[in-house]
């Protein structure tokens, strides 16, 4: 598969998708919890941001490989797109034109897409606000695009740092997004699952006034790495 990488001229008709209702649990537990139960991996770089907040979402990714300053290939990938499918698109060279805006957020729209992530621009981002089709990308720039160039659509792809393949689940939310390989979605969801549930309890205990200190049995590694407590700066040595 790597093989494939930054190859272009090649489309794919057919990816496999994952379980839905397993796809949706994910976007209940959010970016940060799952990012943390899947070992603390296939983070976006922090750089993605929405274009818009309160929102989060999760997917199938439609992968997109398109060239600098050309949105060409947005228009073949959207024939490829089915419903709550998530369009994740990389660049084969740094750009932050703004490749997307309303008119193909309408055609995704169409086509039942929950959302873009993209490591570039887009534009309109009030109207795409108001039309409710959600953005995470890592510019937002008014500057617009050629349709010259080829790329690909549904090969493997490095967008903002992660690898991500065709089929792969998405999470998005206010904290970024993060990629689930779709064979560990089964595990991811379970390890969720259970972090949530930990979670939730201990978010009780701290309403109750206990410290994280003594919830996470810290007192003794901090006096191990030789944490002193004093009564007053008058006790201090020296």
């Amino acid at each position: 598969m790597s093989a494939l990488i930054g190859k272009t001229g090649i489309v794919v008709r057919n990816i496999p998708r994952a379980d839905t209702a397993l796809i949706d649990e994910l976007d209940r537990f959010g970016v940060a919890t799952v990012h943390e139960a899947q070992g603390r991996k296939g983070l976006l770089d922090s750089a993605i941001r929405p274009i818009q907040q309160n929102q989060s979402i999760s997917g199938t990714a439609v992968t997109v490989l398109v060239a600098p300053g050309d949105n060409w290939m947005f228009h073949v990938a959207v024939e490829q797109c089915q419903p709550d499918d998530i369009l994740v698109v990389a660049t084969s060279s740094p750009c932050t034109d703004g490749y997307f805006g309303d008119l193909l957020a309408t055609s995704l729209m169409a086509r039942g897409v929950r959302a873009l992530i993209i490591d570039a621009g887009v534009r309109d981002t009030r109207i795409l606000r108001d039309m409710g089709f959600k953005v995470w990308s890592r510019a937002v720039h008014a500057q617009g695009t050629v349709k010259e160039t080829l790329g690909s659509v549904n090969i493997p792809i490095i967008c903002a740092g992660q690898w991500v393949e065709p089929g792969d689940v998405v999470v998005a939310d206010d904290d970024g997004v993060v990629i689930v390989r779709r064979e560990e979605l089964p595990t991811v969801v379970e390890t969720s699952r259970k972090r949530a549930r930990l979670e939730e309890q201990k978010r009780v205990r701290l309403a109750a006034g206990e410290l994280g200190l003594d919830i996470y049995e810290m007192r003794q590694k901090l006096a191990d790495r030789g944490l002193t407590y004093y009564d007053s700066l008058n006790d201090l040595p020296g």
